[in-house]
């Protein structure tokens, strides 16, 4: 078939923007972040993930904008890149992590191995027997330095090619200057070597960054979850025929079948059938919705009690689903730009060395006229100011409060997260399956049991919420299932049986001739036209009023967020005393209403569990879900409770409280130190051996101190 642009002679359409992605393993903080990006975003809109580190950059001319230009514009800045297939991506796997912990165990066995040689020289060897133990210590710290170092090498190395400075600058001249001086008074049968010295400092350094690395490999992102939730293939009915065929091969206006109890594949409007639908992942409402011919539906959403056949309007990319996972990258995105405490450390501590440094040597070269001299000092003041202590600050409080939180039934996926949570001002909550169940329990007031068997019968078999609930508190008193024959479902209605030679019904109160009582309640209509309502109720999860009372405590505004009914959810914030609450969102409108709060400064804590809370939890400061909830959720935040009870959410607050003051506290030893081994450096009386044992005395003392968090509140 010929296209309407090639008849009437129409110019060719533009090429469709396109979006690409890359790996850029090199970026650790929120600098490199603003780097990346300032670089891609002459291509066309860019997007970092620090956690996953990934750049993602919707090209406008794709022409134009090759992911070759891209990678090497990247690489001009010191960033290196690789073009990324996301699809195919690995999951689960640790390259880096691995490389990492395989540099750590070199560089611990070199430096063990070279300390004991340096004993020996300490203990008195002299002349030829000295001279033989440095060059036994310079074969084994060259090759070592040269293999478990490259982290830093690579990394000061690209700064500097762009023109700037990181904190591996000061690391790798310190490293490096200690080698080459070590093997300079080797070379000239001098009395000191430092290669223990360089060796410690990698070590001690490498363990930073591994400590580091663990903390951030916990985080998945939320958005990539999202994907499970999609339908791969669907029915598509053609000519009165049903053919299974994949989801990206659908059109619009094609006709799909989705059978009961099957997850709708596409977005759609109901052409044919009635039935009732979960929307509880996408709005959280916790009751099912009546749906029939004109009723729009979307991707996620599961079909409960009859076939429908469905109109595609939208499928793939253009779905709310596919939308949604859209709208949860970009926050992840957006909370990896906060700024931490180590990062404004950082910002002002790599200048700062290298100045000191270039000042000892200068000064000494000038009032000595010995270079020798002069970079020996240079090399104590760097080693001296090396930050170790710096490096290990952050991820060793972190490590230690991942494990206490542990042992509390919590998991940490983001260190960063507990300076954040320190910081709150404002809870936001879920409603369904956060601080209740999100399973409704059927309420004993006043019960019939005739009623109830007869009921229990009509439930037994039925997908619907509301009747797994009845059948199973019948079978929890005991109540056995009336004989009711001829059961036949009704879409959309409920469930009618022939009990004692009369109809009988249980399902919607209009449909059955009764007057509603509740938003959640099922009824029965049976005998003699008589009507029983059985209600129902979504019970509180454990330790949610106390966290509640505990966060009130704490002068922390509380506000619910949910997309069930006003009733329902005016309802629970009566009994939890907890007065702002909206209703009845969409998951969009909950993003929103974090971002509004955010605006005029507010630090946000999001509670949730939903697909409908996902946007929400990457959006919020600071995030937190239970373990119950559903994958992408717990994907989207940064903490996760594996209980049931939610009182550790009040242990998660204390803990990232002692977490932000022991990282103030380790930031105070290191800079103290600085203050008292700096100048004794600088005038030439700590010699590089000194400087390499006074850094690791603060390393160790930094370490000693994050410990502290495993003791609890303290």
């Amino acid at each position: 078939m010929v296209s309407d642009a090639v008849l009437t002679g129409a110019p060719p359409a533009e090429a469709e923007p396109a979006r690409l992605s890359f790996s850029v393993p090199g970026m650790r903080c929120a600098g490199c972040v603003a780097a990346v990006e300032r670089e891609a975003s002459r291509f066309g809109a860019a997007r970092v993930n620090l956690t996953l580190k990934r750049l993602t950059v919707d090209v406008a001319r794709p022409d134009s904008a090759t992911p070759d230009r891209i990678v090497s514009t990247l690489a001009a800045a010191g960033h290196r890149a690789v073009p990324l297939d996301a699809d195919l991506a690995p999951d689960g796997d640790d390259p880096v992590g691995r490389d990492l912990l395989l540099r750590l165990a070199v560089a611990g066995f070199a430096t063990m191995n070279v300390m004991l040689l340096s004993v020996a020289v300490w203990s008195g060897a002299d002349a030829v027997t000295r001279d033989l133990l440095h060059w036994i210590s310079a074969a084994i710290a060259v090759p070592t330095v040269a293999f478990a170092a490259r982290p830093f090498f690579s990394h000061a190395l690209g700064a500097v090619r762009a023109g700037r400075l990181n904190m591996d600058v000061p690391l790798a001249l310190a490293i490096l200057l200690a080698v080459g001086m070590s093997l300079y008074e080797t070379s000239v049968s001098g009395q000191h070597a430092y290669f223990d010295a360089a060796l410690a400092l990698t070590f001690f350094l490498l363990i930073g960054r591994y400590l580091d690395h663990r903390t951030r490999a916990r985080a998945r992102s939320a958005a990539a979850e999202l994907a499970a939730l999609e339908v791969p293939r669907a029915e598509r009915v053609v000519d009165g025929r049903v053919e299974r065929v994949p989801v990206a091969d659908l059109a619009i206006g094609d006709l799909v079948r989705v059978c009961a109890g099957e997850r709708i594949p596409v977005d759609g409007t109901i052409r044919a059938g009635a039935s009732e639908l979960d929307r509880s992942l996408m709005t959280g409402e916790s009751a099912p919705v009546s749906a029939g011919p004109g009723t729009d539906v979307h991707a996620g959403e599961v079909n409960l009690t009859g076939p429908l056949e469905l109109e595609v309007t939208a499928r793939g990319p253009d779905t709310v689903l596919r939308r949604m996972a859209e709208m949860v990258a970009t926050a992840e995105a957006s909370r990896t730009r906060a700024t931490t405490l180590a990062d404004r450390a950082a910002a002002l501590y790599a200048p700062g060395v290298h100045i000191l440094a270039a000042v000892a040597g200068i000064g000494w070269w000038l009032a000595t006229g010995d270079l020798r001299i002069a970079l020996n000092i240079a090399t104590a003041v760097l080693i001296i100011t090396c930050p170790c202590a710096l490096g290990l600050a952050v991820p060793a409080v972190m490590t230690a409060a991942s494990a206490r939180l542990f042992g509390a039934g919590v998991l940490l996926k983001d260190g960063a997260a507990l300076e954040r949570l320190a910081d709150v001002t404002h809870v936001v909550l879920d409603k369904t399956g956060t601080l209740t169940l999100g399973a409704p329990e059927m309420r004993w007031d006043d019960v019939d049991r005739d009623a109830l068997a007869v009921a229990a019968a009509l439930a037994a078999g039925s997908r619907h919420p509301l009747a797994r609930s009845l059948a199973t508190a019948a079978d929890a008193a005991g109540v056995e299932s009336a004989p009711v024959t001829d059961i036949v479902e009704v879409p959309g209605h409920g469930i009618r049986g022939t009990w004692r030679d009369g109809e009988v019904r249980r399902g919607r109160a209009a449909w059955v001739g009764a007057d509603p009582v509740d938003d959640t309640a099922t009824y029965l209509s049976w005998g003699t036209g008589a009507s029983t309502a059985f209600t129902f109720e979504d019970r509180l999860r454990d330790g949610a009023a106390e966290m509640v009372a505990a966060l009130r405590d704490r002068g922390l505004p509380v506000t619910i967020l949910t997309g069930d009914t006003a009733v329902a959810a005016r309802a629970l914030a009566g009994r939890l005393g907890i007065d702002d609450v909206r209703a009845e969102l969409l998951p969009e409108d909950k993003a929103q209403a974090i971002a509004a709060l955010e605006q005029d400064g507010t630090v946000t804590l999001m509670i949730g569990d939903g697909l409908n809370d996902t946007a929400a939890l990457a959006r919020a400061t600071v995030s937190i879900s239970p373990a119950s909830g559903l994958d992408a959720a717990r994907a989207a935040s940064d903490i996760v409770v594996m209980g049931a009870d939610l009182r550790a959410v009040v242990e998660v607050i204390g803990a990232a409280e002692d977490a932000t003051a022991r990282i103030r506290e380790n930031f105070t030893i290191a800079s103290a130190y600085n203050v008292l081994a700096v100048p004794l450096a600088m005038a030439g009386y700590v010699p590089p051996l000194i400087a390499a044992l006074a850094m690791s005395a603060s390393s160790i003392m930094v370490s000693l101190n994050a410990a502290r968090m495993l003791r609890g509140r303290s």
